[in-house]
């Protein structure tokens, strides 16, 4: 079995440190768990690494972190001029190994004559990407896996621009890495003599300070804080990471005067020993936050992921019930508020444009529509956000907005190329101060956007299937589902199918083909014919196949009840193929 031979090589070689090889003979006895570790080489997908941390080839550890930065050393060096000068810049989390990660992969730049420029201690995301354009540096990595539970590491990878990599830089990374056949052939630098002669470079509060200066640039109505700031509180939880400082400190650079952080969640903490999961997105990652804001009676509650790239938001409802908004329904919230308050003010631009994904809310195209705002599709992933930033905004003529996805990630300013939790909490802040000065909380700040465009409800329902096996299982309902091109799925009429594998739609009953110009993904969308719509896609990052849908009506019980028959038809007939 190769998986065997890997592992005894593991435990045989001299390059593999004690502690790994303790780790490695607690399976020894185990098969499948050997062939778990070893069936294949953790996959640098788009985005970078991400995976379980642990020895072995399918585990993220300081050896899969040194042939990805080995792989991408080599790709910078042939690709961009003068990448050994212009270095790279690295951040980490607070997740487990993040630190030890972030040195090793400095340590393998230092080796390849590539000066690093590693922070002086955790940052969040969207500050690595606002480092990588104020260095002018040739790349950068960061060192996270998101709102991943605590057994999960990850290696991102940014491009010049301080985006994510295009795809055709993705490939020739991944394929740099895939001829490193010996890892055992890379050899670090020792950090001392990597810092002695100025390959390795501590970096952090000039940039820090740079950063926030540029957020508040972005502040749309610098009175309304002002206005409310004596009385109105807010609660923060950076559920144990990066966001801790730099939203704090945004928060009362731009006015705000009683900003309350929840004590057990305020310090790193790679164990998240307060939480199930550091996710905004779930009410349980709040309960601390939200028995604080009641003791305070407080009804505005943000909380930031590990690396506060993501951002979510719990509001009082008319109710009295503490609810946490979609990541749609921020999003729109933001886009309503920015646009608005640029026409009052006569600063909205004529060439403004908006970005989402294709899987985000069509609330926000109604928004757009509204303001004479053009809005932009792309697929799911901030990373082709960024792309059409650079590409309208930085080289063309156009001006950009707002971006946003339904997974809570959200951008505004163009300082920044990847979702930023820093900026959105700032402008979310603002935004409940807005409502706040016309005596309207931000909850009901929402209903008046459902009255004024319609009631847009979305849903989604995620499937994890763990091991070789479960990726086989979620391959195979794809294949099925793309071969069936039924006009009916479950109860529901489909009216179009967009098969973004094979950049194409086909329309139905006549059945017509036009061809998509978004890039090839393994996504399928559904149009069906009373206007709403579902999409199925594998995660790019995890064992998970994902199934989105979205309806809207003219109240909220028809709205209700037109997502539950969508959501019934779509999930029910994927649980089958799944064989779950």
């Amino acid at each position: 079995m190769e998986s065997r031979k890997i592992y005894d090589f593991w435990m045989q070689s001299d390059y593999f440190d004690d502690a790994t090889k303790s780790e490695l003979d607690k399976i020894g006895d185990n098969p499948q768990e050997i062939e778990e570790r070893f069936y294949k080489d953790l996959e640098f997908g788009t985005g970078g690494l991400r995976g379980i941390i642990g020895a072995g080839t399918n585990r993220i550890n300081i050896y899969t972190i040194r042939k990805s930065s080995q792989g991408l050393a080599n790709y910078l060096i042939k690709s961009i001029k003068d990448a050994r000068g212009r270095g790279i810049a690295i951040a980490y989390d607070c997740r487990r190994m993040s630190p030890e990660f972030a040195l090793e992969a400095a340590k393998v730049f230092a080796a390849n004559g590539i000066v690093a420029y590693l922070f002086d201690e955790l940052r969040p995301t969207p500050v690595l990407s606002y480092a990588v354009r104020y260095l002018k540096a040739a790349a950068g990595v960061v060192i996270t896996a998101s709102h991943n539970p605590k057994e999960y590491n990850g290696y991102k990878v940014y491009g010049e621009d301080g985006g994510q990599l295009p795809l055709e830089a993705s490939e020739a990374v991944i394929e740099e890495i895939n001829q490193i056949s010996d890892i055992t052939q890379i050899e670090p630098m020792e950090q001392s003599l990597a810092m002695e002669k100025g390959l390795i470079k501590k970096i952090g509060r000039g940039i820090d300070d740079a950063y926030i200066s540029s957020l508040k640039t972005l502040v749309v109505n610098e009175d309304v804080v002002a206005g409310v700031a004596d009385t109105m509180k807010i609660v923060y939880t950076p559920l144990h990471g990066s966001g801790n400082k730099p939203v704090r400190r945004i928060l009362k650079e731009i006015g705000f005067k009683n900003v309350l952080v929840v004590p057990e969640q305020e310090l790193p903490d790679s164990e998240f020993s307060t939480v199930k999961s550091p996710n905004p997105e779930e009410k349980d990652a709040f309960k601390l936050a939200i028995e604080l804001a009641k003791r305070e009676q407080v009804d505005l509650i943000i909380g930031t992921d590990p690396d506060s790239d993501r951002v979510g938001v719990v509001v009082k409802s008319s109710t009295g019930d503490y609810v946490v908004l979609t990541g749609n329904q921020i999003g729109c919230l933001l886009l309503e508020y920015m646009l608005s308050q640029k026409k009052a003010a006569g600063t909205l631009p004529a060439n403004g444009f908006a970005v989402k994904t294709i899987v985000t809310s069509e609330l926000a195209r109604k928004i757009a529509e509204y303001y004479d705002i053009e809005l932009i599709e792309v697929l799911t992933g901030f990373k082709f956000i960024g792309e059409k930033i650079k590409e309208l905004d930085e080289e063309g003529t156009k001006k950009f907005l707002l971006g946003f996805e339904e997974s809570y990630g959200y951008l505004a300013g163009t300082f920044a190329r990847d979702k930023d939790a820093v900026v959105a909490s700032m402008l979310i802040g603002e935004m409940a101060a807005y409502y706040r000065s016309r005596g309207m909380s931000l909850f009901e700040g929402l209903q008046e956007i459902f009255q004024k465009y319609g009631y847009f409800i979305e849903g989604i329902t995620s499937f994890t299937l763990h091991g070789k096996e479960g990726l086989e299982k979620i391959s195979s309902a794809m294949e099925t589902l793309r071969s069936n091109k039924s006009e009916v799925f479950g109860a529901c009429a489909v009216a179009a199918l967009r098969d973004y594998g094979n950049r194409q739609t086909i329309r139905f009953p006549q059945r017509t083909i036009e061809a998509l110009e978004l890039p090839e993904s393994n996504v399928l969308y559904y149009e069906l014919t009373d206007g709403s719509w579902f999409c199925v896609r594998p995660s790019g990052t995890e064992p998970k196949i994902k199934i989105y849908y979205g309806v809207s009506e003219v109240s909220l019980e028809a709205a209700q009840g037109k997502l539950a028959k969508v959501e019934q038809s779509a999930v029910g007939e994927i649980r089958k193929l799944l064989e779950i």
